[in-house]
């Protein structure tokens, strides 16, 4: 080509870069996202090249600097697993929207608070929604919120460095399916079972696998409420209570001393409001409604959302009733007091 001609590659580059799975000429900029996002993300077990010249394109300068903020939360009782969120998307200083949704359905079972870049959140979202599905519709059960936190943490990890920002709470509920190592292993065995042995009873490898009690307990206890959390660099937690973003040092003062196993709904969803309302008061990121989600066996539900500055509001007039009843009572105990002196020894 005359473009290489004129600029002498043909003397700098003589062979090609062959990989395990790619083949490609290095005057092709090689851009990892688009042909990871070509397949499945199940399928991510592939190594990437690294001896590359030419990655993909070299970061654009932003023309202001991005500041994110957000207070998410999310926290497990024995009603389940509560998840509320704020809705104002901010950019810099600007509130770009005050009426987001930070927490995201991803099915029926299961929901996921967002904290980031809003685009990054929506679009990877999707993408883990889209993956949830077709597991379900091969194997005919829901994948573990443990293993779609792990499938999340591993497609993320590909970009970690980039400017891809995603930080999600993954809040669902498992009804009791093995996990996947166990039906695999079921499966290679290449044994079907043909009757229902008697727990303590050990089958032999002519009639099946084996069946023990810790199977039933295990099953049992993959069964309820799971919370974990993953991050764009792959980082991936497992926790009974996590709160992300900018306001999360304000709703952790509130989580840490009003949260328990033993609450109940409301007291849960009390505590939750209070939390949001408390880190949006503080942080200026933060704001506007506040929206609830709750996790059972059932699946999900939405409370209404609620504005925050009527529970602003709520606040002030429960103070002034308190600074009224004081002084109703030191005003009391005066007037006690000033009779006892009055009275003749």
């Amino acid at each position: 080509m005359a473009l290489e001609d004129l600029c002498h590659f043909r003397d700098i580059f003589q062979e090609d870069i062959t990989t395990e799975r790619f083949s490609i000429n290095l005057l092709h900029f090689y851009i990892p996202e688009v042909e990871y996002l070509d397949e499945s993300p199940i399928q991510f077990a592939f190594p990437l090249p690294t001896n590359l010249p030419f990655t993909s394109s070299q970061t654009v300068p932003l023309p202001f600097p991005m500041a994110h903020g957000t207070t998410t939360l999310a926290f497990m009782f024995q009603g389940g697993v509560l998840a509320a969120a704020d809705t104002r998307s901010s950019c810099s200083g600007l509130v770009a929207c005050p009426a987001s949704q930070k927490i995201l359905p991803i099915h029926s079972h299961l929901v996921g608070t967002t904290s980031g870049t809003s685009a990054d959140c929506m679009l990877w979202k999707r993408i883990l929604a889209r993956e949830l599905r077709l597991y379900q519709l091969r194997h005919s059960r829901r994948l573990s919120t443990r293993g779609a936190a792990k499938l999340l943490s591993h497609m993320l990890h590909p970009f970690k460095g980039t400017e891809l920002c995603v930080a999600a709470t993954l809040c669902g509920w498992d009804g009791g399916e093995l996990e996947d190592e166990c039906h695999d292993h079921e499966e290679s065995a290449g044994t079907t079972k043909t009757q229902k042995p008697d727990l303590g009873m050990t089958v032999g490898p002519s009639q099946g696998s084996s069946f023990t009690p810790q199977d039933s307990s295990r099953k049992a206890r993959l069964s309820g409420p799971r919370l974990f959390y993953v991050c764009s660099d792959g980082t991936r937690l497992e926790g009974m209570l996590f709160s992300v973003g900018s306001g999360s040092p304000y709703a952790y003062s509130i989580l840490d001393q009003g949260v328990r196993w033993g609450l109940t709904v409301e007291e849960a969803t009390s505590v939750a409001r209070e939390a949001v309302y408390r880190a949006t008061h503080r942080d200026a990121y933060s704001g506007n409604f506040v929206d609830v989600f709750h996790i059972t066996s059932k699946g999900w539900t939405r409370r209404k959302r609620e504005d925050l500055k009527e529970e602003y509001y709520r606040e002030k007039e429960r103070q002034r009733l308190e600074r009224k009843t004081q002084h109703d009572i030191l005003r009391a105990n005066t007037s006690i007091y000033s009779q006892c002196l009055a009275m003749p020894s």
